[in-house]
């Protein structure tokens, strides 16, 4: 039996129809940058997960960039971040001249260590960057607790974690901001590039609106230098027929995790943290193993694809060599990038093929 890691094709095949007449109405009605089909799904991403306000971008990079300087995070200033993610999660601290402070991670939910962060904080430190990993969100009360002791503007990375929620509070409006990414792979994927960005603060929320169009609050009036981080109007089309389905899609990926966690049942196999605090929407389904690389090579002779999901810690990247980590520094973040692996977990997954996965780890 085949078990692909993702297939975006069955997805996309089930709501074909729909998609094309979608974008050939915004085609038609020449709805191109922002627009119509934008602000719908703005409306519709604000009242399906209980947002006071939603602002889609060209990406999900872009959010990240607002939310740091939004922070007011600039050179001299700090801002604490977790190691044990993708790149774009440090690139907005990068953009605005603050230095990222890489923390350890907690060794269950593998986000950030709310200890970790009490522990980095300088007279510099001006805020941080939280990543709700693999959709699982971060301990957020303690993280909380340390950054208003410290008066520390939180940004929540929410890319990975599109309806998740901590403590019945969705993720994004905990912190002081959030932001998503509609990647095609992720829960809520586009066809193409897409994000968001949300907050509980008014205030950041008008300055990022501001920001996203060239700093303009009216047509060829630019109150500062501002950004162009629009979303398209395709990409808005398109997100408008998905999130329709994101609710039966998580409760899919909900079960399916589920399964593994209850069939999976090696001793030397770690699974994912699932802490009552937060209910998860499973971007995806890592554990950790030591004998990673030939637990993977035995699923590919099953059939079975898998992925990496991180290699190498952003603490040991090349771009950050300059900030002088050395091997060995992160530990939990560097053994975790050493055993992690990630099994298929996607809506159109049968119960078959999730029992064919579970088959074959219990049988490695």
């Amino acid at each position: 039996m085949k078990v692909p890691f993702l297939d975006l094709q069955l997805q996309h095949q089930a709501i074909r129809t729909e998609v094309l007449a979608a974008l050939a109405d915004t085609y038609d009605h020449t709805r191109f940058c922002l627009g119509q089909d934008v602000e719908q799904f703005e409306q519709a991403f604000s009242a399906t997960l209980g947002y006071p306000g939603t602002l889609g971008m060209n990406s999900g990079t872009s959010p990240l960039h607002l939310g740091s300087l939004c922070g007011g995070f600039g050179p001299g200033d700090e801002v604490i971040t977790t190691p044990f993610t993708f790149a774009s999660s440090c690139w907005g601290i990068s953009y605005t001249g603050a230095t990222p402070v890489f923390v350890d991670i907690d060794p269950d939910t593998w986000c950030i260590s709310p200890a970790a962060i009490a522990a980095a904080i300088t007279p510099r430190t001006k805020g941080l960057v939280v990543v709700h990993l693999f959709g699982q969100p971060a301990r957020m009360d303690e993280i909380m607790a340390v950054a208003r002791a410290h008066r520390l503007f939180v940004v929540e990375d929410c890319a990975q974690a599109v309806g998740a929620t901590y403590r019945g509070v969705p993720v994004g409006l905990v912190g002081d901001c959030g932001t998503f990414s509609f990647y095609p792979t992720k829960n809520l994927g586009g066809c193409g590039e897409g994000g968001a960005f949300v907050s509980r603060h008014p205030a950041v929320l008008d300055r990022a609106r501001l920001l996203r169009v060239h700093g303009s609050p009216r047509r060829y009036l630019h109150t500062e230098v501002g950004f162009n981080f629009r979303m398209d109007g395709f990409q808005g089309a398109v997100l408008n027929i998905k999130l329709r389905q994101l609710a039966g899609w998580t409760a899919r990926r909900r079960a399916i995790a589920a399964q593994y966690r209850a069939g999976l049942t090696r001793s030397d196999v770690q699974l994912p943290a699932a802490p009552p605090t937060a209910e998860s929407v499973w971007h995806q389904f890592t554990l950790l193993h030591p004998q990673r690389d030939a637990l993977r090579s035995h699923l590919q002779q099953h059939g079975i694809g898998t992925d990496i999901i991180y290699p190498g810690p952003m603490h040991l990247q090349p771009c950050y060599a300059a900030l002088g980590y050395a091997a060995g520094s992160l530990p939990v973040a560097e053994q975790t990038s050493r055993h992690c692996l990630s099994l298929p977990i996607f809506p159109e997954l049968t119960d078959a093929q999730v029992a064919h996965v579970i088959t074959a780890i219990n049988s490695f």
